[in-house]
């Protein structure tokens, strides 16, 4: 998987949980997706991506941006 799918599967299942959140519990849950939202913004601008951050010091998102889970096999 390509760490833009992820990425998007990611900022997806933010917002949704923010709108059913706000629906059923308080509206003040719509902050949720709209921290998600400004998020994608500015990784779009700046590229600054936690998620992405994170998996490379992992070892689980190599140099192409595809996503190992569990790791890379260091075979040679």
């Amino acid at each position: 998987m390509k760490i833009e799918s992820l990425i998007r599967i990611m900022a997806g299942t933010v917002v949704l949980t923010g709108v059913a959140l706000a629906h059923f519990v308080s509206p003040w849950w719509l902050l949720l997706p709209t921290f998600a939202a400004v998020n994608l913004i500015q990784s779009a601008f700046t590229g600054f991506c936690p998620p992405s951050i994170l998996l490379s010091k992992l070892g689980w998102l190599d140099d192409q941006g595809i996503i190992h889970w569990g790791g890379r096999s260091h075979q040679n």
